[in-house]
């Protein structure tokens, strides 16, 4: 006779307590049931035999297993999470562990992907895809592209912009980012050389009402009115694929911007300010994607390369 799983009694009493304590609804105590039945197989499969043999490197090997091995999206492997964190509470709560071995795990909600970037030759490609064949409106959108690259900024960032935060004496754009917080960020001569033919050629034409509907913004639809985030994210896939890239949005300018500056030397402090981020961990997935520079710092810096 097969000898009694160490995890059947505990599971039951927390299913149990969980339907008459917690009232949940059947559907939600099915898939707690049948997350735990799943962590259970696994930690079979590792001769795990007791309560106490559940460690959170073991915990943590099975949830990576959920999203590598069976495909799980993060938001699929956090449910799972969310399930052993309340069995083990449960366990902890009866004297049946002495601690809690989720309590170290990190939720699978907080695991970012490493952001798409275009290379400096795409980056040269798209903006160079705008040109007169496509439409009078082709000095605005190649303006808002060396703009957004320039400076990295977010779709709504440069929709956004008003024709005062074009500081052209100084060669900088006042952006207005998220909580209303404000940041000086230089631009460059190509970027600067497109908004003045932009501001000469066609934005007076875009405002010839003069009854405000521009709001004083700098990059306007062909009525007059502000660009708004929508449009700016078709105006970039349009142009995109004009040049040939697919996959492209607004962010992944951002993206590119900043990791090309951290590829060319550029200081992590210096791009987070760029950026306006207010945590340089934020900051730090840039030099996740960029490891061409690694051999070469390493030899230059480093006592004994």
């Amino acid at each position: 006779m097969a000898a009694p799983c160490p995890f059947d009694a505990p599971l039951r009493s927390f299913l149990n307590y969980i339907k008459v304590e917690a009232g949940l609804s059947p559907a939600t105590l099915e898939a707690y049931g049948r997350d735990l039945r799943d962590l259970i197989r696994f930690l079979k499969d590792r001769s795990v035999s007791s309560l106490d043999g559940i460690t959170p490197s073991l915990l943590a090997e099975h949830i990576r297993s959920l999203h590598r091995e069976r495909g799980m999206q993060p938001t699929s492997v956090a449910r799972h999470l969310a399930s052993f964190r309340v069995f083990f509470r449960f366990l902890e709560a009866n004297g049946r562990i002495a601690a809690n071995p989720t309590r170290l795990l990190e939720s699978p909600t907080k695991w970012r992907r490493l952001p798409g970037i275009l290379s400096p030759k795409q980056m040269r490609a798209l903006l160079a895809a705008p040109n007169p064949s496509h439409g009078r409106l082709w000095t605005r959108d190649k303006a808002m592209l060396e703009l957004m690259y320039a400076a990295g900024l977010r779709a709504s960032e440069v929709g956004s912009l008003q024709i005062a935060d074009y500081k052209r004496d100084l060669g900088v754009l006042l952006v207005s980012g998220k909580g209303s917080k404000q940041r000086l960020v230089p631009i460059g001569q190509p970027a600067r050389e497109a908004t003045e033919r932009y501001l000469s050629e066609l934005h007076p034409r875009l405002v010839r009402w003069q009854d405000g509907r521009d709001e004083g913004r700098l990059l306007l639809s062909n009525t007059g009115r502000p660009l708004e985030r929508v449009a700016v994210w078709q105006i970039v896939r349009r142009v995109a694929l004009q040049a040939g890239i697919d996959q492209v949005h607004p962010h992944k300018l951002r993206h590119s911007f900043a990791t090309h500056l951290l590829a060319g030397g550029a200081d992590l402090r210096v791009v987070q300010d760029l950026l306006g981020h207010a945590d340089v961990s934020t900051t730090q997935i840039y030099t996740h994607v960029d490891r061409s520079r690694l051999r070469e710092v390493v030899s230059r810096h480093h006592p004994r390369p």
